[in-house]
Order: C-alpha cells, then structure tokens, then sequence
C-alpha cells in the first residue's frame, strides 16, 4: 500500500468519526430540545406563585415537558392532575417543612457543572447558599423549618454500585452552623463504638431539630441510625435499610430494602418498620423502589417510579394492604400540607 493509500484511508476514518461525533452531538441537543418543549397531552403548567406550606397545596419539583421543567411547582392537593403553577425556581432536588425550602441545583462555571445547596423562604426567596462536593441525592428539613441535611455524591453516581462515596450536612437554617459531614459523628454498631474508613452515612430524615435517622453504611452493610446532633453521635437500630423516611407520628420508618433473589440492578423493595417493636412489613409495592418515600399521613407513602416524562409519583398504604396507584405524574419530591 502506498503512502498515498494510507493518507486516504486516514482522511477517511477521521471524516467518519467526526460524522458519527456531530450526529450524536445533533442528537443530543435534539432531545435537550425536545424537553423544553410541551408535550401535547400533558400536564398543564403555568407560571404562578408558589408558597410553601400554603394550606391545601402539594409543592413538587415539576418534570412535564417544557418551559417549567424542573421548577417547583404546586398543585391543589384535592386535584393532583389538576393546573400546576410553576414557580420559575429550579431544583435538582427539593424539600421543605415549617416554611424553609431545600434547593439543590446546578450551577454552571465554565465548561462544567458544579452544585450548590439554596435554603429558601416560604416565598422561595433565597436565604443562604452552600457549596457542595459533589452530585446532589437526598434533602430533607425537619418540621420546624430550622434545621435541614442534604446528601450527594463525592464519587460514582448510584447506591445500585459498590463504589460510591457519599457526603451529607446538616445546617441550622437560624445561626448558619453547618456540620458539612456527619460521618465524623461517634457511630456505635450494636452498642459499641466503630471506627471505618469505609464509613458512609445518607438520606437523613428528622424527627425533630436535634433528632435524626438516616443511613449508614459500613462492612458491605446497611444499617438504620439513630442521629442526635447535640452529643454528636449515630447508633444502630435495624440492618438493611436504605434511605428512611419517619412517619408523621414519629412511630415508624419507611425505607428502600435489599431483598434476596432480586436483580442486581433492581434490589430494593418498600418497606415500613416498627420502630417499638422493630417488626417489619412489606408494602403491596413489588417494584424496584430508588427513593426516599414521603408520607402523605400516617397511613399512606408517596414514592417515585420512571414515567414517560423521567418520573411519576405513586401511592401505596403503609400497612401491606391495597394496591399501588399512580398518583401524578411527571413530578418528583412531593411535599404534603393540610
């Protein structure tokens, strides 16, 4: 083959590559397009006033196709499939209690993506940023609104993989004291102190402002953790639960469990526990669940499963009875007032 030849040949492969790189280029802005677009048939958003905590209103983070995608949005809490309002406030991840919002969103600097956590007023004004370390995965407030944690990733990007470092804080809204990572909490494992290197706590949820259970991980294991921030310290209470969510009356936790014989990448299954007599009780969901439920009262979880537009909202009673329902869609981290 002659020099020629292979210069030709060269030029080819090179004109090809750079074909298939600008169509998957084309290709991707396409879609990115396509969600900023309404699609006909959906839910109906339009730009309005959001007020946490309003009285009858469920607050969410709005994934329907268009122009208000990803905004906190709200919606008559008697018609979830009703108008939403959409807030123009964008959050990768959201929660509020008591008046005060979680926001933790993406920012961009430069030529790439950096996060930061936004404590929000009931009118969504901003009240404080954060910097975070890395991809935001869970946010919580505790009822009062005075204290909030938020988690995220610091490596790898899902609880589904081996090798995932996770990062979570816990803020006093009212003085600013952050304790950026609770793992250098004292964590006792069956009642005696143990040190990890492999130590990963998540996906707090308050009991009040200075009680907490979340996660913890350690040894290839889960555990549920009783957090209280005064003494500064985490204590074991139940094995093989992920991402825990306290019921109203403070009686119970809801979480993500492991269960044998399931796949690999669908393990979880939702679960509710007894936390006076540590009994256990599957729900009538039997599909993979990757999230932090919600109570919506003391009887019923809220909880996300894939949908047409990314993610839907379902309903499922927290005592093993009914059936799952689809209670809205293209929504994701619901928030319930009376």
């Amino acid at each position: 083959m002659t020099r020629a030849h292979r210069l030709l040949i060269l030029l080819a492969a090179v004109l090809v590559l750079g074909g298939v790189a600008l169509g998957a280029t084309l290709h991707a802005a396409g879609r990115a397009a396509e969600k900023d677009r309404e699609r006909p048939g959906g839910p109906r958003v339009l730009p309005g006033e959001v007020v946490l905590g309003a009285t009858g209103r469920t607050v969410f983070r709005n994934m329907a196709w268009g122009p208000h995608r990803d905004e906190i949005a709200s919606v008559d809490g008697r018609a979830p499939s009703g108008p939403r309002m959409s807030s123009g406030v964008r959050c990768l991840r959201f929660h509020s209690a008591g008046g005060t919002g979680i926001c933790l969103r993406s920012v961009r600097r430069g030529l790439r993506d950096a996060y930061r956590a936004v404590v929000l007023d009931a009118r969504l004004r901003e009240r404080g940023r954060y910097d975070l370390a890395g991809v935001p995965s869970r946010a919580r407030v505790a009822p009062g609104g005075r204290v909030a944690a938020w988690t995220v990733f610091v490596s790898g990007d899902s609880y589904a993989g081996s090798a995932f470092s996770t990062r979570t804080s816990i803020l006093d809204v009212r003085t600013g004291e952050l304790d950026r990572n609770i793992e250098t909490y004292r964590f006792l494992l069956d009642g005696r102190p143990h040190l990890s290197a492999d130590l990963n706590v998540w996906g707090v949820t308050f009991a009040d402002d200075g009680r907490f259970y979340a996660t913890a991980a350690t040894g290839g294991r889960t555990y549920l953790v009783e957090g209280e921030r005064r003494t500064r310290t985490l204590r074991s209470l139940h094995a093989n639960v992920e991402c825990p969510s306290l019921s109203p009356d403070g009686t119970r936790v809801a979480y993500k469990k492991r269960v044998a014989g399931a796949s690999p990448d669908a393990p979880w299954r939702l679960y509710v526990l007894d936390l006076r007599s540590g009994r256990e009780t599957a729900t009538a969901e039997r599909r993979n669940v990757d999230d932090q439920a919600v109570w919506r009262d003391d009887r019923t979880l809220v909880y996300s499963l894939p949908g047409d537009y990314g993610s839907d909202l379902w309903t499922v009673p927290a005592d093993g009875s009914g059936t799952p329902r689809v209670l809205m869609e293209a929504a994701l981290a619901p928030v319930f007032t009376g």
